[in-house]
């Protein structure tokens, strides 16, 4: 089969199309025939070296595809070939096959084209499964950095769903009133003093901070939190160490927390895509949650679409089409 393979560690050109062999359907798996591929900042970090994929699990960058059954695995029931599904993977996603748990596996939203259901699943996980792991609650104040991208402007239409006050902060007037119009009550251009703009517009603090920054906004952050605030970091974009101040932690009785779902077992994982199934599913199917943006690059086209998630201008998500 047909997949996209890292030569080395490296840039984008590192990223070439090969001839590999492709996977079986196992035990309790299904195989699926690609039809596209969500492109993700954990791709760029594994392209780069950074982020190499659980033990067992494929080589090949990958976090979530849709496509059609192509096998099913001994014990797996309610599948057949041809279906269309979309999934939460663990790697492999770049490639024509790829082999994935049925409990990692559901049907796409109704109405929802395939090439734009591969863009949808790994969005949903992240943002489902971190707010319910801080217990983010219907009249709090939720608080998304980078909410023009992928994960911010689902966040942004997740939380104003269930009934919160929703702040974002993103990097220009046009990704600013994006942020507006997917229904932010507070957006702020994080060129500018966003953490004093934020004590001025949300009074005493933010409950609940979603935060893709890690150590370059750890401070910033737990201050910017209410009494009883809650910080949940699942990305790294402005590095790894950062300074705590345990003293304003402690005053606040804040809680930080840090997850990765791609690390998570499989059980686990399971939960959280039948939750996706149950809960996020009919809000995308009502349009209570719309697209953002969505830009779709050929396969063949993987290193530019890797330079345009870095570049700055990307809003929504992107996707590789096979």
């Amino acid at each position: 089969m047909r997949a996209v393979i890292a030569t080395e560690a490296g840039g984008p050109e590192v990223l070439q199309i090969a001839d590999v062999e492709a996977p079986t359907a196992g035990p309790g798996e299904l195989l699926l025939r690609t039809v596209a591929a969500g492109v993700n900042r954990a791709d760029i970090l594994q392209r780069q070296g950074h982020y190499p994929p659980p033990r067992g699990t494929s080589a090949i960058i990958g976090l979530e595809v849709s496509g059609h059954v192509a096998a099913v695995g001994e014990g797996v029931q309610g599948w057949s070939v041809g279906d269309p599904a979309v999934a939460l993977l663990a790697g492999g996603g770049y490639a024509e096959l790829v082999a994935a748990p049925a409990s990692q596996v559901i049907a796409p939203p109704e109405g929802i084209d395939l090439v734009t259901a591969a863009g949808l699943i790994e969005v949903a996980a992240t943002v489902v499964s971190n707010t319910d792991h801080v217990g983010l609650r219907p009249g709090e104040t939720f608080l998304v950095h980078g909410g023009a991208g992928g994960i911010g402007s689902f966040a942004i239409q997740y939380a104003q769903g269930i009934g919160c006050r929703v702040a974002t902060t993103a990097g220009s007037a046009e990704k600013l009133a994006l942020c507006r119009g997917l229904g932010a009550d507070i957006a702020l251009d994080y060129r500018d003093d966003w953490a004093a703009a934020l004590k001025e517009a949300a009074g005493e603090g933010v409950d609940v901070i979603l935060d893709i920054m890690g150590a370059k906004y750890l401070d910033a952050n737990v201050r910017a939190l209410a009494r009883g605030g809650r910080l949940v970091i699942i990305g790294l974009q402005g590095g790894v160490k950062g300074e705590l101040n345990l003293g304003v932690l402690l005053s606040k009785g804040a809680t930080v927390t840090a997850t990765s779902l791609r690390f998570r077992p499989t059980e686990e994982k399971a939960a959280i895509v039948a939750r996706v199934a149950e809960t996020v599913w009919p809000l995308v199917v009502s349009g209570a949650i719309t697209l953002a943006g969505e830009t779709r690059f050929s396969v063949d086209d993987v290193q530019a679409a890797h330079k345009h998630l870095t570049s700055g201008a990307n809003v929504g998500k992107i996707i590789l089409v096979f």
